[in-house]
């Protein structure tokens, strides 16, 4: 199995997430909307704790795109180990990458997947440069 996660990376936040049973579709394995949710709450809660939630009023991050390769069905009951990774932090963006494994199966790799995170000045609709401080963060 390929990963298609850079390796230079910086791990920045790992986060254990119970599969509900509603996570589950008819065929009886997480639906692939999950894994994306799965992303999203490991990318957030490490944006709330890095002080980088976005601000409607002022600033903060904006999802460009978002992908996930899936390579083996999780499934109800178990606990996900998602790891959040950032890296290729440019003048107004940076990468963030995720994988998630089972707790159970420490190692193996469910799914892997990442999102580009644009800098925005919200009331401007704009594009702005990365502060210094999350540009420290995110980088190497």
């Amino acid at each position: 199995m390929k990963l298609l996660i850079p390796e230079r990376k910086k791990q920045v936040f790992e986060l254990v997430i119970p599969i509900r049973w509603g996570d589950m579709d008819a065929m009886g394995h997480v639906n692939n909307t999950s894994y994306f949710r799965y992303m999203e709450t490991i990318r957030l809660d490490w944006m709330r704790a890095a002080n980088a939630m976005p601000n409607p009023l002022g600033e903060g991050p904006l999802i460009a795109n978002a992908f996930c390769n899936f390579y083996k069905q999780l499934e109800y009951p178990g606990d996900v180990l998602a790891r959040l990774y950032t890296s290729d932090a440019a003048r107004t963006t940076f990468e963030t990458w995720t994988t998630l494994e089972l707790v159970d199966e420490p190692g193996m790799i469910y799914a892997a997947g990442g999102a580009t995170a644009i800098w925005v000045d919200f009331p401007k609709q704009k594009a702005i440069d990365l502060p210094p401080w999350l540009r420290e963060v995110v980088s190497f």
